[in-house]
């Protein structure tokens, strides 16, 4: 493993107090790419989750493809968790998160975004 993956969770916290400290020193410019919307989706936060995603998008090999019906368990396993068990089981902890345990810190209407968003951070593989 390198040094950047050894690290990963503390180059994480590092770029979020990064973030947090630039965005009170110039506010003015966060402020304009929060604005940077279409349909309720941030631009900069799009393209940098295509950015994110896009090198596991090539990496994949499509010739190995033809071999998923020979031993089709792991694809059988990967569709469960990925679409049965994890996006019902991020609902739950959504549900119990912002209804109960911080409902009296989070707007009940901001609250059904957020568990929306996590139902789909689970459906993601």
């Amino acid at each position: 493993m390198s040094i950047f993956e050894r690290f990963l969770s503390l180059w994480v916290a590092l770029c979020i107090l990064v973030g947090i400290w630039l965005a009170t020193l110039v506010p003015g410019v966060f402020a304009t790419l929060a604005a940077l919307d279409y349909a309720s989706v941030n631009l900069i936060v799009a393209v940098l989750i295509w950015a994110m995603v896009y090198p596991m998008m090539v990496a994949v090999d499509f010739t190995a493809l033809r071999d998923v019906g020979r031993r089709p368990k792991g694809l059988v396993i990967t569709l469960t968790v990925n679409w049965l068990i994890k996006p019902f089981t991020m609902a739950a902890l959504g549900v119990l998160f912002f209804h109960y345990v911080f409902a009296g810190l989070i707007d009940p209407a901001d609250a059904g975004q957020y568990i929306a968003g996590l139902i789909l951070l689970g459906a993601a593989p």
